[in-house]
């Protein structure tokens, strides 16, 4: 009997009324520092037993480590608020190191990403570009809506140099209900995946032994500060709606690619295209130049006997027969660079068949790399190899295979810990004001 199986990720997962959707959390990044960090080196609310998920290689070079939380969400089940760890009364007590750390955190601009049934949480950002005179009702119902979204949700906010903590998480999912046929329970599938970070002080969360609690009322209450010089007191909620959605579950991703990305440093990107450009009009003006002088100087010459030595452009015709000066690096260079060329080639056309889907975490960085460590084994058996037969071929895959993934183990470990020690030395020295 044939069993079948799925990539994770690639299939759909079906719910039914009340069943538990798993709320897991991925990491922490900031397009300031670029250095992700793991979900639980702050002082979140940890569970008796922390379940991380088993990762690929593209999700450990992302600087991913999935991980199970306290959120408890079941399907189609809308929940006003409950306190997430400790009791009501006896909240969470940081410590001054922890509430600097958390401060430092905040002040970076982290962002916590979590996932539910492998769907990113998102941020809503509402926008108003066109905004005239008048009241804000005026405005919001002659203006249009831009809506974006941004990958995770803020971890805090500073203001007049104090932190404030998100310690409030307004979840909304969005499900989408299979049809089925009659007196069968339906089937549920999530679609999207929001939230809504608030930051609320400790003394206005009114909530009772079964741990559900009420928030003011008031639109901007009062934000939970974090003052990193002393101990504080905090209390993580959150609560969960849930809305239908008319969007199928092939179709779920389609908002995550066209949001926009905190991480890309889009007026660095194009500053480096105009500096290109500008180089390479100079370097243009500089090369035609020179070529019409030549040019102009042959034209001057075309009655001097052919005896006359050459000179200018005329020389270069001679290099196409005189050897390479370093003919290893060249030769080491042109290999890498087809190597990297065909990788890229590849993963595009794979891509391109829907075998990359985002849905499957780190499947693209890490086609890339086993790609780029196996190209060069196929390029040289052809060309610089002898063999003809099936067991000396088989041989020398196997040994070359063998010799690659140790090389890239032992390279791994000694670059990982090399890159650990050298950012621990730099960023202890470095001192944000």
């Amino acid at each position: 009997i044939l069993t079948p199986f799925y990539v994770p990720g690639v299939a759909p997962m079906n719910f039914h009324q009340n069943s538990p959707v798993e709320i897991k959390a991925v990491k922490l990044t900031s397009s300031r520092t670029q250095l992700p960090y793991e979900y639980y080196s702050l002082p979140f609310c940890k569970p008796d037993n922390i379940v991380y998920k088993a990762e690929n290689l593209g999700e450990v070079l992302r600087g991913d480590r999935i991980v199970s939380t306290l959120y408890n969400v079941l399907m189609n089940l809308d929940k006003k608020c409950e306190v997430l760890c400790k009791k009501p009364d006896d909240p969470i007590k940081l410590s001054v190191d922890e509430s600097k750390l958390l401060a430092e955190r905040i002040q970076e601009e982290y962002y916590v990403h979590l996932i539910a049934d492998n769907l990113p949480v998102a941020t809503r950002l509402e926008f108003y570009p066109n905004k005239e005179e008048g009241t804000e009702e005026e405005q919001r119902k002659d203006t249009l809506k831009d809506i974006q979204f941004e990958h995770g949700y803020r971890l805090g906010f500073t203001e007049n140099n104090k932190f404030y903590l998100h310690n409030h998480l307004s979840f909304i999912l969005y499900y989408h209900k299979e049809k089925v046929e009659e007196d069968v329970e339906h089937n549920y599938r999530v679609v999207r995946f929001e939230v809504m970070p608030k930051s609320v002080k400790l003394e206005d969360i009114k909530a009772d032994e079964r741990k559900t609690c009420t928030l003011p009322e008031t639109v901007a209450p009062v934000p939970q500060e974090i003052d990193p010089t002393k101990e504080n007191r905090i209390l993580f909620t959150y609560s969960v709606h849930w809305e239908e959605s008319e969007v199928k579950w092939a179709s779920r991703w389609d908002t995550y690619l066209t949001m926009s990305d905190v991480q890309i440093h889009w007026f660095s990107i194009v500053n480096s295209v105009v500096v290109v450009f500008f180089l390479s009009g100079i370097l243009s003006m500089i090369i035609i130049r020179t070529l019409r002088k030549d040019i102009a100087n042959y034209n001057r010459e075309d009655d001097i006997e052919d005896t006359m030595e050459e000179s200018g452009w005329k020389n270069v015709h001679g290099d196409v027969f005189r050897p390479p000066q370093y003919p290893m690096i060249l030769s080491s260079l042109l290999g890498s660079g087809i190597q990297l060329f065909c990788m890229i080639l590849i993963v595009i056309f794979v891509a391109m068949l829907g075998m990359l889907s985002p849905s499957s975490r780190g499947a693209l960085m890490t086609t890339a790399c086993f790609l780029f460590m196996f190209m060069g084994s196929f390029f040289l058996f052809p060309s610089q190899l002898d063999i003809v037969e099936f067991i000396p071929s088989l041989l020398y895959f196997g040994y070359t295979t063998l010799m690659v993934l140790s090389f890239w183990l032992l390279s791994g470990t000694i670059g990982f810990y090399a890159a650990y020690v050298f950012i621990r030395k730099i960023y202890a020295a470095v001192k944000i004001d």
